[in-house]
Order: C-alpha cells, then sequence, then structure tokens
C-alpha cells in the first residue's frame, strides 16, 4: 500500500534529530537535520538531557536561520500538582519561539495552553488506526509511531489519518517493551520510565529457567535488543506515509549525532534528488562533509531492522551477551604474551583504539592500543599485560582517528545557494537575491553614480559578489545586468553584498513557518475502559478521556502503592522464544518448556506468550 501526495506540491521530508543539549543540536542542523528535538528543564522523558530555557531559545534561533524547526519534549506522564509547573513552562518555551511540543500526557489537553502544535510522543503507543484516529481527533498534528510497527501497519494508520503527520524512528536504541507500556522499572525499582527515570532492566543479566528453577541457559541479556538500523528501508518508508525520520538519542555525544545525521542525510537526499516530484527538503541549506558518514563508528550494540518489514522476521534482534557496544570486528588474535599481541588485521591499528573481545565464559572485556599495527598482520601492544586464546575475534569501538575527526568544527558546513541578480537602478545600483528552489527573495540598493570602465567588469564583479566565506549562504549563481563597461567601485560591490546578507537573514526568520494545535473535535472517541497500561496520573487526563466516552478508568501505576502479584510489567513484540529458535506455533517449540522464568539474581519473572498476538508478557 502507498500514500500518494494529495497536492501537487512534493511531500516535504524530514530528518529529526536527537540533541542532549543546544551545541549538539546547533551540530545536528550543520550535518543535515531539518528538525531537533531537546528536553527542557522538566517533564522529558530523559531526565539527564534538561536544558535551561536560554539554551533551548539559542538553538531555537540557529535552526531558524535555515528554517529548520525545534521541538521539546514534554513527554512525561504528570501528577496533579504538576500541571500548572508544566503549563507554565509551556507557556514560556512558546513565547521563545519553538516549534512544537511532545507530549505524552493527554491532561495537557485540557489546560489553557498557547496554541503551540503538539506532537503525539512514541509513548502514547499508537498500535492501532483507532488509537491514532482519536488522538488525531483531540488536536494532535503528529503521531510518533512505535519502532515496532511493520511497512504495512504504517502505511494502514496512514491511510486512515488524513493530513496528520506521521513520525517513525530510523535508528538507535531499542526498548525490548512497546514505548509507554514498559512499568518495570517503576514496579521493581521505583524508578518509572514514564516519569523519565528508566533503569534499564531489559539490560539486566538473566538465566533462563523453567517452572521448577532449572536453569535452562548460561546468563545472558535475554531482553536486551540490537540498535535499530533502517538504512535500507528509507524509501519504503516514504512511500508508507512517514514525513519525518527520528533518529533516538537524547543522550549522545556530539560525535554520535554528526556521524548518524550525516548518515542519514546523504540517504535521504539522494531519494529525494531521484524523487523531486514526490519528495523535497523540509529545510534550507544543502550541507557538505568533510568526512565519509559511518553507522558502524558510532555506539551501536549491532543492528536489526526489527519488525520493518514483517510481522515475524527471521532477523536477529537480541544482543545477549553484552548490553554495551562491543565494536567493529577488527580481526583475531594470532598470539598473545604480556602486553603483546600478534594479530591478524583487517584494518590498520592506532595508537589510542580501544579493542574489546569476548572470554570464553561470554564476557566483554577490553584495553586500549598503546602501539598500533599495519594489516595483514602485526604486533599490537597494549595499555595492559591480557590473556587471550588464539583465534579470539577483535574489536574496535574506540576508533582514534574517527573520535578526533569527529571533534573538530569544520566536519561539516551547510550553506544556503541564492541566485544574485545586480542590475542598475535610475538613482544606483541594486543587488537582488533569491534562495534557491524556493520564493523566499530580499533586495537592498545603493544610490551612487557610476562611471565608465577602461577595462571589462564582468569578472571583477562576479568575484566580489561571490565572497560569501563566513556566512551560511553561499552563490550558485550570479546574472550581471549592469553594462560590461560601467565601473562599480568594490567598496559598493562589498556593501551591497553586506547589505543583502543581513537583510536576507531577517526575511528567512521573519518567513519561518509556525504550525498551531489544532481544535479538539467531539466526535473523538476513546476506549470504554482504561487500565493502567494507558498512564492516566492526573484529573486533567481522567476528564479528556471521560468526555470522549471512556467509563472505566484505572490509574496509572505510578499511582498503586503496592501492585498486584502477577502484574503485567513488559508487553513485548520481541518474542524470545522466538529468539532463540522454540516458537511455540513451530515443531521447534518443544525444544523450550512451555512455561519460562528470567531472574537476574533478585527477581524471577514470568514470560507469558501470547501467540494469537505474536506478543510476550514479562509478568512480576
Amino acid at each position: 500500500m502507498t500514500i500518494t501526495n494529495s497536492t501537487s506540491l512534493p511531500r516535504a521530508i524530514e530528518l529529526l534529530a536527537p540533541a542532549r543539549n543546544a551545541d549538539i543540536a546547533i551540530e545536528a542542523i550543520r550535518h543535515g537535520a531539518d528538525a531537533v528535538y531537546i528536553g527542557a528543564e522538566f517533564f522529558g522523558a530523559r531526565s539527564e538531557a534538561s536544558n535551561t530555557l536560554a539554551e533551548i531559545a539559542r538553538a531555537v534561533e540557529f535552526a531558524h536561520s535555515y528554517q529548520a524547526r525545534i521541538f521539546v519534549t514534554l513527554n512525561t506522564i504528570l501528577y496533579d500538582d504538576e500541571l500548572s509547573k508544566a503549563r507554565a513552562l509551556i507557556e514560556s518555551l512558546y513565547t521563545i519561539g519553538v516549534d512544537a511540543l511532545i507530549i505524552q500526557d493527554l491532561g495537557l489537553l485540557d489546560l489553557d495552553l498557547p496554541p503551540v502544535e503538539l506532537h503525539a510522543s512514541t509513548q502514547c503507543n499508537i498500535r492501532t488506526s483507532e488509537e491514532a484516529d482519536f488522538l488525531r481527533r483531540l488536536g494532535i498534528s503528529r503521531l510518533i509511531l512505535p519502532r515496532e510497527l511493520t511497512l504495512e501497519e504504517t502505511s494502514a494508520i496512514a491511510q486512515n489519518v488524513g493530513d496528520t503527520e506521521l513520525e517513525a524512528f530510523v535508528h538507535g536504541a531499542l526498548c525490548v517493551s512497546y514505548s509507554g507500556d514498559c512499568q518495570a522499572g517503576q514496579v521493581l525499582a521505583n524508578r518509572s520510565a514514564n516519569r523519565g527515570r528508566c533503569p534499564q532492566i531489559c539490560r539486566h543479566l538473566y538465566t533462563l529457567e523453567d517452572d521448577k528453577g532449572n536453569r535452562l541457559l548460561p546468563p545472558r541479556h535475554l531482553l536486551s535488543l540490537r540498535d535499530l538500523n533502517r538504512s535500507d528501508y528509507l524509501e519504503q518508508m516514504m512511500a508508507a506515509g512517514i514525513t519525518s525520520f527520528k533518529i533516538e538519542g537524547r543522550l549522545k555525544d556530539a560525535g554520535y549525532v554528526k556521524n548518524i545525521v550525516a548518515h542519514y542525510r546523504t540517504l535521504i537526499d539522494s531519494i529525494i534528488m531521484r524523487h523531486p516530484d514526490k519528495y523535497r527538503r523540509a529545510s534550507l541549506g544543502n550541507v557538505h562533509l568533510n568526512f565519509t558518514p559511518d553507522p558502524a563508528k558510532s555506539f551501536n550494540r549491532g543492528f536489526t531492522s526489527y519488525f520493518t518489514t514483517e510481522r515475524k522476521p527471521s532477523c536477529q534482534m537480541a544482543s545477549m551477551l553484552t548490553p554495551k557496544w562491543a565494536g567493529e570486528e577488527i580481526g583475531n588474535v594470532l598470539s598473545a604474551k604480556g602486553n603483546r599481541l600478534i594479530c591478524r588485521l583487517l584494518q590498520p591499528l592506532n595508537n589510542g583504539d580501544g579493542l574489546t573481545y569476548f572470554t570464553p565464559a561470554g564476557t566483554l572485556e577490553g584495553f586500549n592500543v598503546n602501539v598500533g599495527a599495519q594489516p595483514p598482520t602485526g604486533t599490537v601492544i597494549a595499555n595492559r599485560k591480557v590473556d587471550i586464546a588464539k583465534g579470539t575475534p577483535l574489536y574496535r569501538n574506540i576508533d582514534k582517528q574517527t573520535i578526533d575527526m569527529l571533534s573538530r568544527r569544520d566536519t561539516a558546513t551547510r550553506q544556503i545557494p541564492l541566485d544574485l541578480i545586480l542590475r542598475p537602478t535610475p538613482r544606483g545600483i541594486a543587488l537582488d537575491a533569491i534562495v534557491s528552489g524556493s520564493d523566499i527573495h530580499a533586495s537592498v540598493s545603493i544610490d551612487t553614480e557610476l562611471n565608465a570602465a577602461q577595462t571589462p567588469q564582468l569578472q571583477v564583479r562576479k568575484t566580489q559578489l561571490s565572497r560569501t566565506g563566513g556566512t551560511q549562504y553561499s552563490v550558485a549563481s550570479i546574472v550581471d545586468n549592469v553594462s560590461a563597461d560601467t565601473f562599480v567601485p568594490n567598496s559598493i560591490l562589498s556593501e551591497l553584498r553586506r547589505n543583502l546578507i543581513n537583510t536576507l537573514t531577517h526575511t528567512i526568520a521573519s518567513r519561518h513557518h509556525y504550525s498551531y494545535r489544532k481544535p479538539e473535535s467531539n466526535d473523538a472517541v476513546a476506549p470504554t475502559t482504561l487500565t493502567y497500561h494507558n498512564n492516566v496520573a492526573n484529573r486533567r487526563a481522567r476528564e479528556v478521556y471521560t468526555r470522549h466516552g471512556a467509563q472505566q478508568i484505572q490509574p496509572a501505576i505510578e499511582l498503586q502503592t503496592t501492585p498486584q502479584p502477577g502484574t503485567r510489567i513488559m508487553t513485548t513484540r520481541y518474542c524470545l522464544r522466538r529468539e532463540l529458535g522454540a516458537c511455540l506455533r513451530t515443531p521447534q517449540g518443544s525444544r523450550l518448556p512451555s512455561q519460562l522464568y528470567i531472574h537476574d539474581g533478585k527477581t524471577r519473572l514470568a514470560l507469558k506468550f501470547d501467540c494469537n498476538n505474536c506478543e510476550m508478557h514479562v509478568i512480576k
């Protein structure tokens, strides 16, 4: 199923990047992001990634100079005594010009908010067309879909939500549970993921047991997923109706964001170039990279396409040996003695690189390289004594050259191309500019007397007008309508150019397009019964649901003093049985007992398999 554009204008495709702070937001935009999402001081689902209003305002100013956008995450659930504080924060964010808020708690809809655009966070867990339609009718402008949805399921939702935008993740860490429907942190550690304090229970080391406590596997990270990488599916995602392509990682450093944003910018631009009748860039400026982006060079737990193409995929999803980054395979050990290793190498090793390896027990160990070596075979000097068996694969998770390169400020430039027209006026001379491929333009003029030149001036004027170094602009073309034998002093040309750039910068900022909150529709239909999985934590949220037909509303688990035994704390599309080759719907299902448990040394959790819906439940 393919989504077709309802207007003749090509659909704007947005690359959405994460930012821990304003500096990273600026680098994300410089490297090709059309939008950035960033946390405010409170109520963001990454409590470690908060920012002051002044920092967010700095990011907004830079973004808008490229017609890029800034979204702020207010995607935790809220308690009654927090609603007024949230409202005040939203008022301030609106005042500094943020483009949209990413929210989870529907109680915000019942407050007297400024008309800022609202996006439904992936924490809203929008699995069905009915759920999507409900949020759309509440006035939500964009729906951020769960990572678990297939292309077919995405397309079905797109067909049902009209012009409401759809956003989907393309890269980064995966939650094993449906986002927003994970109560494990709250129940097991009193740290709620829906309150921005996820303790990452899914990354723990677990043993797999039967109902009698017999160990079926050695300890493994049974719920720890690989990282998402949909590089090969971007065009299919566009065809299915996705407008915004989101990179996960608000806790990542600048080097990670630069590399991954540049990678997806290159891929998306390639698709847009092939289909200019269908798609267009969502912001201004061409990105010029001074490096070749490579996702394998940045933190990852191994990659998976997850459920992108099918409901029951055969691809590997879990990273059971370690939740850390092992790195890219670099070779293997031929011999090791003390701190000297003779290695067969696939790539050069440099001083300062970091290498990892798995011990026979499956533990990830590592060391730094004091003296590197060249392929195919070389002697590596480690920073400590190592005892590694012959044939052990080596991985590099610290590439010193790449880290040094990405730490530079000149890794990318982003410039807005201009088409210039120089023309005479009755009282002097004028310079016009049009942002290439857009309707944004500006003009400046100077009153001056023009005299005849002794030599041809066309090339001299072109050279002078092309000097935009140090600005965010580049000159794509110049039309010179002034006579070739007319002399225009360089000082006049320089003044025209400076004045034009200043005028154009103000014009771009003033032409920034804001979208606003849509009205709530009376025909929005809420579920009749809501459980703790719907995360209703305040009276305003209850009122929103009740107004649209909800009759029974169970409070969020964060409001329950003692969750009952048998509480479902995770719902996952990831199935441990399938990952281990023992799906109950196949002959191989008998490899494992029907009832399974996982144990991390403190807590034993039951696994229930809902084969009709192809889901796994984790039970306390």
